[in-house]
């Protein structure tokens, strides 16, 4: 059987695509998708530094909650970090998937404590669009979500 193929695009608040890219569908359920990606070239990332060639991302993806996390391998399989991002709710209408990207990202690598980022991104973004307090809301319990279920060991964060 041929792999399902998903273009992922992550947007920004005004629907903007801000990066695209393709993934090969590996899991579903109603609320979850998990997705395997490879990169086909080197990328510099401003938080995680140089993704090389080959570097797979398993990308969980549920269609309710505010955030979806990216778990890097290197080339070789060896765990790198996880990567999550909050967002809104993702929309899947069976091969491509957009979701708005809300700024904030959370890193969690091999070793030390998980790292939130770009905090200062949503604050500006949240003046410029004009963020609902719905937004604002859903973006901090979200990031209270991820830390929690970090802090635990809860799935996706179990697997390292």
């Amino acid at each position: 059987m041929d792999p399902t193929i998903i273009t992922v695009n992550a947007r920004s608040y005004d629907n903007a695509i801000r990066k695209s890219w393709t993934a090969e569908l590996i899991e579903r359920s109603d609320q979850l998708l998990i997705l395997k990606g490879l990169f086909e070239f080197d990328v510099e990332h401003s938080d995680i530094g140089l993704i090389r060639r080959g570097t797979i991302s398993y990308e969980y993806f549920w269609l309710g909650r505010w955030y979806n996390v990216f778990r890097f391998h290197e080339p070789d399989g060896t765990f790198r970090c996880f990567y999550c991002n909050v967002t809104m709710p993702p929309v899947f209408n069976g091969s491509i998937l957009d979701y708005i990207d809300l700024d904030i990202d959370i890193l969690l690598g091999r070793d030390g404590p998980a790292r939130i980022l770009d905090e200062d991104e949503f604050r500006q973004n949240a003046a410029i669009y004009n963020y609902p307090a719905e937004v604002k809301a859903n973006a901090a319990q979200a990031v209270a979500d991820l830390t929690r279920m970090i802090r635990g060991r809860e799935f996706p964060f179990d697997e390292r």
